[in-house]
């Protein structure tokens, strides 16, 4: 299962402090060396500010009470650090916790900055530090305090690219407090902005794009109705041609997102394609698994694929969350996907069989003859399939599903209409684009 692992390659386009999430799961399912993991924290730790942790996992990887030499003097520097920034943002931090001072603030950037001048002396530089304070409380691993400054200091900040650059750390410590709420706020946020005309090159729009996807992971599987949501960026057409070009291994996600997801989207079908065109670039078990399906109608393939995508679900650390109970620890999405690829399965093999034996069948779904028989009472009691069970001869026999002319009038003349609208918007975009004369 460690060649299935992601970690190498999602970890360069998140925030270092991100990454520690990562491994720490890593690290509780055993799947590296032990050794391994905790060096790779300490390499992460050096470029921080949280020295205190360094040491503990320094102690604990070489299994001694001593230090070096040098985090010790690194300690010293970031405590010495710490005090002349808080000193420098201290002006404006007193004004912000004075609840009827910050009254006085309005939504005119350019009066707040005159206002903070003229009564209380703020000025440009202190404004700075309150930055440079967010970002190195940040560093050091206090993210509710980077936070509330980062948060206060857009507000006040005028430079475009200064308040974008304290955007993504409040998102980054929105989502290492857990506060997905508030995340997701922020992630739509940052991607209004980027997706944005204005935005600074179309190269480097193409970057933030990547980052935005692989951050938003920790937002989209963990918030209730993250499922959707992750559809609905990853496969807009901007944002599914940047997976394409450069970070391909997202598509394990998004192939997930639409196996659990309940709702079955039009969006599917060209998903398929996209799985279909990428296979030589990239795959893993879940993605063969929608190739077997509905690419190669491989029904033996699609059911060891299953096995292979329950063991990646269970070690991937966006994937495999835990949830506690009782006495026992289960992985939600396990079950949920293990459930809708069952009928992925079942769906496709009775469009192309009139009659299946019942021992077959259950074969492909990977479950025993009892499990599989009531598993398909209960899909055609719940689906409303036209299907009838014959318990004499072990059989699933399928009525016929004649296609109702009429919708399928309706399904073509709205997939011509979305794509003359998306058609349009191209044409807008290339003509907008071009250089006035």
């Amino acid at each position: 299962m460690a060649s299935y692992d992601l970690t190498p390659r999602i970890a360069p386009n998140l925030d270092r402090h991100l990454v520690f999430p990562l491994l720490e799961f890593l690290q509780e399912r055993q799947l590296h060396p032990d050794e391994q993991i905790l060096k790779a924290k300490i390499e992460l730790l050096n470029k921080t500010n949280m020295v205190d942790y360094a040491m503990d996992i320094h102690k604990s990887l070489y299994h001694t009470d001593d230090v070096p030499q040098d985090m010790i003097e690194r300690r010293v520097e970031v405590v010495a650090r710490l005090k002349a920034l808080e000193d420098a943002a201290a002006p404006l931090v007193t004004f912000l916790q004075n609840p009827n001072a910050v009254q006085e603030l309005r939504a005119d950037k350019h009066y707040n900055l005159q206002m903070l001048n003229d009564r209380y002396l703020i000025g440009p530089d202190q404004i700075e530090a309150l930055y440079q304070y967010a970002k190195f409380q940040f560093e050091c691993g206090n993210y509710s305090g980077a936070a509330d400054y980062l948060y206060q200091y857009r507000a006040l900040c005028t430079n475009s690219e200064r308040s974008l650059s304290a955007l993504w750390g409040k998102l980054a410590a929105e989502i290492l407090m857990q506060n997905w709420d508030i995340a997701l706020e922020e992630l739509n946020r940052l991607k209004e902005i980027i997706d944005s005309k204005s935005f600074s090159s179309p190269l480097n729009q193409v970057q933030s794009r990547i980052w935005l996807m692989h951050w938003s992971l920790f937002i989209f599987f963990n918030h209730d109705n993250g499922r959707t949501q992750i559809i609905d960026l990853f496969n807009q057409d901007k944002y599914l041609n940047a997976i394409q070009t450069s970070a391909p291994h997202l598509l394990r996600y998004l192939a997930t997102a639409f196996i659990v997801n309940k709702r079955r989207r039009p969006q599917f079908k060209d998903f398929i394609k996209v799985i279909q065109l990428e296979q030589y670039s990239y795959k893993d078990p879940i993605t063969e698994f929608l190739a077997c399906v509905y690419v190669n109608y491989d029904f033996d393939g699609a059911q060891r694929k299953m096995r292979e995508c329950e063991e990646v679900i269970l070690n991937d650390p966006f994937l495999g969350k835990r949830v506690e109970e009782g006495n026992f620890s289960t992985v939600p999405l396990r079950e949920e996907f293990l459930e809708n690829a069952r009928l992925f399965i079942f769906e496709t093999y009775c469009r192309s069989h009139q009659r299946i034996d019942m021992g077959v069948l259950a074969e492909k779904l990977n479950l025993n003859y009892e499990e599989a028989e009531r598993w398909i009472v209960n899909l055609i009691r719940n689906s409303k399939l036209d299907a009838k069970i014959d318990s004499e001869t072990g059989a699933v026999t399928m009525e016929p599903n004649r296609p109702n002319v009429y919708e399928q009038l309706i399904d073509h003349t709205k997939a011509l209409q979305g794509r003359t609208y998306k058609l349009v918007s191209q044409i807008l975009e290339h003509v907008q684009a071009q250089p006035a004369r």
